[in-house]
Formats: C-alpha cells, sequence, structure tokens
C-alpha cells in the first residue's frame, strides 16, 4: 500500500462520489444502506465542522458525521430515527449542549492504520472547542450475533469491557475512552449483526464550562471558613457585629464563599438558661429571622456567598436544624439537617428534614450537611450524583472524639465522592449555657486522593480550638480532569449492577 500522504479535513459536496465507493465496503453487512447525495449535503449545510473525513493520497477513506443536540429533549431512550429526525437532521441545533455522532467508518482496505482513531480525537478536539458536554452516539454491537444464544447483550458488553471478548466496534470504542451509558433496543432495527441492539455510548469533555445567567463562573475558587469563638453576647446586634467583623475579614481576601460554624448563635440562649433545654432552643429560634435578614444584606454588601452554619428554626411548631445560604445576589436557600443526634432529640426535640439538594452558585455547585449528617456517607454521594463540587460542613463538637468523627467523615466523603469538603466549627466555652459548655474544633479543607492534590488530603487546615479563620483555593477544572483520568475513578466504577442508592423512591 502506497502511503504518501494522509491528511484531515472536513468533508466537502465534491466528496461525495469517493465517500460513496467508502460507504459501500464499510457497509457490506447492511444491505447498502449508506447516505446519499443531498443528505451528505444538507449535513454539510446545517454543521460543516462536525462533518469530518480522512484522506489517503488524496482518496477520502473514511468519515465521521455528527450533529449538535439539544440532549434534554431525547433522553437515553431515542432510536437512531428520533435522534437525527429520521435523516432529515432537523433535530440539529447550534444551541445543544451534545455533539451527536451520527455515523463513523473507514474503508476496509484502510483499516489497522489508525486511521478511526483520528478521527475520534478530532471529534473531541471539536466538542472542546465548541464547549460541548459530552460526545454520545449509538453504537453497534456486530459481533453479538454469534453470541445471541449464550449471552444476553448485557452480559457480552461486560465481557467486551473486560476483554474476554473482542467486538470490533465496541472494542476500539472503549479504548478511546468512551464508557456505555446504558442498552438501546431496536435503535437501528435493520443492523442485523447487533440483533437490534445498541450501546449509547459517552464521552465527556472535561473541559465543559456550563453556560450560565450567573456572572464571574470560575474554576478557581476560594473558600474562608470561620472557627468561631463561644463568648457571651448582651444582645443580636452584638453577635451580629462579630459575625460581619469575619464577613468583611474573609471578603477583603476576594473569598467566593464563607462558613460559619453550626448553631453558632447558641451564646444568645444564655439569656433563657432558666428554662428547660427544649424550651431555651425555641427561643433561641426567634432570633433566626433577624440574622437572616442581616444576613442577606452582608452577602450583597460584602459580595461573598455566605453559608451561615446553622440556626434553629420552627416550622409548624416543629423544630429543625437549619442551615442557610445567601448568595451575594440576594438570593437566599436552606436545608435542613437531616439526621439529628440523639442528644439533640432528646434534649431539644429536633426532628429531621427530608431533602437533599445541590446548590447553583457563582462559583460552581455546592452541597451542605449539617455536623452528623456528613456521617452518613448515602447524603454526600446523593449530592455528588448532582455533580456537587464543594461540600460545606458546619460542625459543632464538645469533644476530640465527636470532632474526629466529622473529621474523618468529611476526610472519606472528599475521597470517595471526587470532590473538596470544607468544615467549620465551634471553639471555647459557654459555661452560662446549658448543654453548650464546651466546644472543639480545627476547622480545615479536604481534598481528593490523587495527584494534582496534597499528599495527606488537606488544602489548609486551622489551629485547633483558636478562634481565626481558614483561606484555602481549590481548583474545580482539577476535578474535571480527576473524574475522567484519575488513578482510581471511584464515582465511575460503582458496581451499580450490584448495588445502588435510593432517596425518597427514586434511584440515584
Amino acid at each position: 500500500m502506497d502511503l504518501q500522504s494522509i491528511e484531515m479535513r472536513n468533508l466537502e459536496v465534491q466528496d461525495y462520489q469517493e465517500l460513496k465507493k467508502s460507504m459501500k465496503s464499510a457497509y457490506l453487512d447492511m444491505d447498502e444502506d449508506y447516505w446519499d447525495a443531498n443528505s451528505i449535503k444538507r449535513l454539510i449545510r446545517l454543521f460543516p465542522e462536525g462533518q469530518i473525513c480522512v484522506t489517503v493520497n488524496d482518496q477520502v477513506v473514511g468519515c465521521a458525521l455528527a450533529i449538535i443536540v439539544d440532549y434534554s429533549k431525547f433522553g437515553d431512550n431515542h432510536t437512531y430515527k428520533n435522534i437525527t429526525g429520521d435523516s432529515t437532521f432537523k433535530t440539529h441545533t447550534d444551541k445543544g449542549d451534545v455533539l451527536y455522532g451520527i455515523d463513523i467508518f473507514i474503508h476496509p482496505k484502510y483499516r489497522g492504520l489508525r486511521l478511526a482513531r483520528r478521527l475520534y480525537d478530532a471529534r473531541k478536539a471539536l466538542c472542546e472547542k465548541l464547549n460541548l458536554k459530552s460526545i454520545i452516539a449509538g453504537g453497534r454491537i456486530p459481533n453479538y450475533q454469534k453470541f445471541q444464544h449464550e449471552l444476553t447483550p448485557k452480559e457480552y458488553i461486560d465481557k467486551v469491557k473486560y476483554k474476554e471478548i473482542y467486538d470490533p466496534t465496541l472494542s476500539f470504542q472503549l479504548a478511546n475512552d468512551f464508557h456505555v451509558r446504558k442498552i438501546l433496543r431496536n435503535y437501528l432495527p435493520e443492523d442485523s449483526r447487533s440483533k437490534g441492539f445498541a450501546t449509547l455510548i459517552e464521552w465527556n469533555n472535561v473541559y465543559y464550562e456550563e453556560v450560565s445567567s450567573v456572572i464571574n463562573n470560575k474554576t478557581v475558587v476560594r473558600l474562608g471558613l470561620v472557627q468561631w469563638q463561644m463568648r457571651p453576647y448582651s444582645n443580636i446586634s452584638e453577635l451580629m457585629k462579630h459575625a460581619e467583623y469575619f464577613v468583611d475579614a474573609v471578603s477583603d481576601y476576594q473569598s467566593d464563599f464563607v462558613l460559619f460554624p453550626e448553631l453558632f448563635n447558641a451564646p444568645l440562649m444564655a439569656d433563657y438558661n432558666h428554662m428547660d433545654a427544649a424550651k431555651a432552643m425555641r427561643e433561641l429560634a426567634k432570633y433566626t429571622q433577624p440574622i437572616i435578614d442581616e444576613f442577606t444584606k452582608l452577602a450583597v454588601s460584602y459580595n461573598v456567598n455566605i453559608i451561615a452554619g446553622s440556626m434553629p428554626t420552627l416550622f409548624e411548631d416543629s423544630l429543625y436544624n437549619v442551615s442557610y445560604l445567601f448568595r451575594r445576589n440576594g438570593s437566599m436557600e436552606e436545608i435542613y439537617k437531616i439526621h439529628p443526634t440523639p442528644s439533640e432529640i432528646s434534649s431539644w426535640g429536633m426532628r429531621g428534614g427530608d431533602e437533599v439538594k445541590v446548590f447553583e452558585t457563582d462559583a460552581g455547585k455546592i452541597g451542605i450537611l449539617i455536623c452528623y449528617d456528613v456521617e452518613f456517607p448515602e447524603l454526600s454521594r446523593i449530592l455528588a450524583s448532582q455533580d456537587m463540587q464543594i461540600l460545606f460542613v458546619p460542625f459543632l463538637t464538645d469533644t476530640q472524639n465527636g470532632y474526629n468523627r466529622v473529621k474523618f467523615c468529611a476526610q472519606a466523603r472528599a475521597v470517595e465522592n471526587e470532590c473538596y469538603v470544607a468544615i467549620a466549627g465551634c471553639v471555647g466555652n459557654l459555661p452560662n449555657v446549658n448543654n453548650m459548655e464546651l466546644s472543639y474544633a480545627q476547622s480545615a479543607v479536604f481534598t481528593p486522593s490523587d495527584f494534582g492534590f496534597p499528599t495527606n488530603c488537606i488544602q489548609s487546615e486551622a489551629t485547633p480550638n483558636a478562634e481565626m479563620i481558614v483561606i484555602a483555593d481549590v481548583d474545580l477544572s482539577t476535578l474535571g480532569e480527576l473524574h475522567e483520568y484519575g488513578s482510581v475513578q471511584n464515582l465511575k466504577d460503582r458496581r451499580t449492577d450490584l448495588y445502588n442508592i435510593t432517596f425518597n423512591g427514586k434511584k440515584i
């Protein structure tokens, strides 16, 4: 074979006759089911960048055809006919988020030269250039016909994945960093060798940045943690003056977030020390709304997102431990503690919430778990399934044993969910407040464990039991690279064929 020159370029209308020859040779098993000239012209007119060919000695010997789709309109149960608009390509939209591969082939004479790999790499480069979320395609499994009577499609795919069976299409796709999202039925009914089955394959663009209406979307995010000294306050104004001091200090470092500890406002309970603990906590809950009002103003005026630890909140006569997110655009959201500790229940009558959610911010997707909640790995895994990047954990612990439970579980959450975890707690003593006498903390920011992160998985940490702030930068783009190219990939490698998590009846 004389290989004088190999070139990658965009397909042109005048290439059709050469392209047709390669298609016919590549699809001998598909009953001459190849693209007509009008279809190729239409694709080139709609999306010229997406139609890529490879030439050998100026002869077209292979091609990759693609469109851009708004994938949310189709979901994972589509057919080839659906996704291509019955080959009209009306489904193509420049405002879509997925590069959808509708065909890729190499003339049999030129296979073995890694030309298909070049086409795949060109698609990946285009996906990154256009800032699309991923490449998705329906993949044939042509060797399945040999195993249809002894293996289910899922068993066949597993054996291909573990290199126990070779499939000319799927084996190549897996070797090129694609993964199988699911098995499709009747995706391409005329594909007799695949018996109508197909793999829904995906390659994720780790450099994808979600287009957002939020200003200043960024990848390097600065966190400010407040290790709060428990001390007496004569009134709410005095407490908020102290809180503003820390917000001011953290914002001076251009931080994107400031995290306060759990029940940081507990010193205000001193006036109710003559009551039993449950009544005193309900009196403290009366301060929550005025504090909310003040933090809303502070977030805007100091241009920082504030996670205001947690505060007791009454809802329909029931008492909850609630954390509040105050965005610097003036909006606010809340999350209830799911698991009150045994002492919170017995002493104060706290109830648990029933919602776990990720919050969108101008500096990434965040989750909030209050103290004890971080000791339940299912909750953070639910948040990770919603693409959480930073987990904030306001806590309040009285002993070093209690602190270590929070610390070690928070570190585990960072590793297993491939995210950053920031914890902030209270220090010092409140001898004049029942059930709040002692506090122990060492606030910190924890990281995953892999190249690109500190070897001890600690980005920054406070001095134990001293009032102070911790400032730490975290790089969200490094998380994206970890998800795809990490030494291990905890999120990807879960055996969901054996186990899963359900939340309110829905599988996660």
